[in-house]
């Protein structure tokens, strides 16, 4: 071999050295992505499940306040039969 030769051949295995190292740092990237990303999925299935739950209770809270809130409608038709009666009453008497 002569001299370039030798030299182009140095030259090669830096290449393909480099070329390793630098496969081997985007494959430990990418295997941290990987399992930031696992994370973050289970992660987002937590916070959904969570989320779900606390929608779920304050339904049954909502309900519960539906059932027991006071009829206005009837309350206010019964104050004015009340009233009318009163008024009829006091004329009557008079």
């Amino acid at each position: 071999m002569t001299v370039p030769e030798a030299s182009v051949a140095v030259e090669l295995a830096q290449l393909r050295g480099e070329i390793n190292t630098g496969l081997e740092q985007i494959k430990g990237t990418l295997g941290i992505l990987v399992e930031r990303t696992n994370r973050t999925d289970a992660d987002v299935k937590q916070l959904k499940s969570d989320t779900e739950k606390d929608i779920g209770e304050l339904r049954v809270e909502v309900e519960a306040l539906k059932r027991n809130r006071w009829p206005l409608a009837a309350v206010g038709a019964l104050t004015g039969v009340a009233g009318a009666a009163t008024g009829v009453i006091s004329l009557l008497v008079r």
